[in-house]
């Protein structure tokens, strides 16, 4: 499958006339858990030539390349990637530690070096607490669950143990999440789950596994207590990302 998506971005780079930077895979596959038959969520950051830049007519920042059973793909422009950075957005530091990369370049390199000086541990804490939240309470909350959105809710609110712990910005892999702060107790639990799910083509709904369930109530009420509390991040300046921007225009 490697090759086909390599195939996928010569073709993205030729008729849409970019190069691009980094090409990563971001769904359950680099989290660790995908099943069989699980689609490839690839993710990639390009960049246009510079006259691209210079327009007055406002232009389309994404690329929605294809969505079928087998392959998701699409990417951002590095203006629209560079301006999210700038306001600590969670995907581009998971698209820049993904595990399984496509390809990656020199720039994109020198721009990871930089990423984790905009990283914003209250903005990124919010932001998985509330990607718990709305998984929990769409579809765990029944006597009869679907099982597999146990990890929609679990590996977000693990990333925010991870950041209230470290103050980086969290691992894709659920499993490097849940061995350092998964509550034991629960493990058992988790494990069953995670073989389900990786062994089968996909988990069907199930009863509510209340042990688990327990554990999203009480971590999420912490986690609400202690956000509350956290100062505000200071966003660093522009100028560095303008820099690495006009870098990047300097060499298509």
């Amino acid at each position: 499958m490697k090759e086909i998506i390599n195939e996928k971005l010569k073709e993205i780079e030729e008729r849409e006339n970019v190069r691009i930077l980094h090409c990563i895979e971001s769904g359950s596959r680099a989290w660790g858990f995908a099943s069989p038959d699980s689609d490839y969520d690839v993710r990639f950051i390009y960049v246009r030539p510079k006259e691209y830049y210079l327009r007055l007519d406002k232009t389309r920042d994404v690329i929605e390349w294809q969505l079928d059973d087998t392959l998701d793909i699409n990417g951002w422009d590095i203006r629209k990637a560079l301006t999210l950075l700038h306001k600590s957005n969670p995907t581009l530091f998971e698209w820049n530690s993904s595990p399984i990369v496509y390809k990656t370049t020199d720039d994109w390199q020198k721009i990871s070096r930089s990423i984790h000086r905009y990283f914003v541990a209250k903005s990124g804490i919010y932001h998985y607490l509330n990607t718990a939240k709305s998984n929990y309470r769409e579809y765990l909350k029944g006597e009869t669950v679907r099982l597999k959105k146990y990890f929609y809710v679990l590996r977000p609110l693990l990333a925010c143990k991870w950041i209230l712990a470290e103050g980086t910005p969290p691992p894709m892999e659920f499993r490097a999440l849940m061995e350092k702060y998964l509550d034991r107790e629960i493990i058992p639990d988790v494990e069953m789950l995670l073989d389900m799910k990786i062994h089968h083509s996909e988990i069907a709904t199930g009863k509510r596994v209340d042990r688990i369930n327990a554990y999203l109530d009480r971590t999420i009420a912490e986690t609400e207590a202690v956000i509350a509390s956290l100062s505000d991040d200071k966003i660093q300046s522009w100028d560095e990302l303008n820099a690495l921007f006009l870098e990047v225009l300097d060499k298509k």
